[in-house]
């Protein structure tokens, strides 16, 4: 999937799609409470109300830069609490390299936050040590994001998602931590999103007159723009997650700005009642 903003553009390169089985990371998303939003199928949903999900990557061009946002799962970690996510071994840099972006091609990684699913691919196992995968880039993480994962990885998954996936990448001092606002390019500004995680960031991309919102982990899913006190289980703070949305997706909503979430494609934004919902395109 492709999508040009103005100067910009967008390329999402799936690493796993899920049908269902997502119970687990939004609870209140019912088979029953999803059919009854007719406008998620078939795009984002089943007509039997299972939610579609992916984790994916989004490698961002612009005239001088070549960055890819988030780096889902990787290969080889472990200590994951989802048995599946242990010693993958998907080929995931080989279907980046297939649509002309091979690793060391890219000059920055930007991760939203530092959860499991959006760190994996930072680094790569070469002779029993990870090491970064790409190279030639700066790796860019919010510095609240990464100053909470760095001093609270209490839980064992947590601190094996830091150790192998973030801890390599400042040792081998590839790490610049920035503020939840900083400006990256000219086209390209974060915005703070917290509460799906402390320091959660989403990535705002104006050019030529357009505008696109890769907006994160900010929502899981569709549903949650309805539904906004949908809050994830793996929300730090769903009361601070549930205001977040409003006030992102009250932004952006009736506007002709293109939305790409961490978990779903992009579409826009269209307020309903005193919530939104997903128009998605294609």
């Amino acid at each position: 999937m492709q999508w040009t903003v103005g100067r910009v553009k967008i390329t999402q390169i799936v690493e796993t799609e899920t049908v269902g089985s997502t119970r687990f990371i939004l609870p209140l998303a019912t088979n029953e409470e999803i059919q009854k939003l007719p406008w998620l199928i078939p795009h984002f949903a089943t007509a039997e109300g299972r939610l579609k999900m992916s984790i994916h990557s989004l490698v961002v061009e612009t005239t001088s830069r070549r960055i890819i946002v988030d780096t889902g799962l990787g290969n080889d970690k472990q200590g994951r609490n989802v048995p599946t996510w242990n010693n993958r071994s998907d080929p995931f840099l080989e279907k980046l390299t297939a649509a002309g972006f091979p690793p060391d091609s890219i000059d920055t990684v930007l991760c939203t936050h530092l959860h499991v699913d959006h760190v994996g691919w930072n680094t790569k196992l070469v002779g029993g040590k990870w090491v970064p995968t790409f190279a030639n880039a700066r790796y860019v993480f919010g510095r609240t994001e990464y100053e909470y994962w760095r001093d609270h990885s209490d839980a064992p998954d947590r601190r094996a998602v830091f150790a192998d996936s973030v801890q390599p990448i400042a040792d081998a001092g590839k790490a610049d931590l920035v503020a939840s606002d900083e400006r990256l390019a000219d086209e390209i500004t974060l915005i703070p999103t917290p509460g799906h995680s402390p320091g959660h960031m989403s990535v705002h991309i104006r050019s030529g007159g357009e505008e696109a919102l890769l907006a994160g982990d900010a929502a899981h899913h569709p549903c949650q723009m309805v539904h906004l006190d949908w809050s994830s289980t793996a929300d730090s703070d769903p009361r601070q997650s549930a205001k977040t949305r409003r006030e992102l997706f009250s932004r952006f909503a009736d506007t002709p700005t293109l939305v790409i979430g961490g978990h779903f494609s992009a579409g826009h934004i269209r307020r309903d009642g005193d919530a939104f919902r997903f128009v998605a395109l294609g």
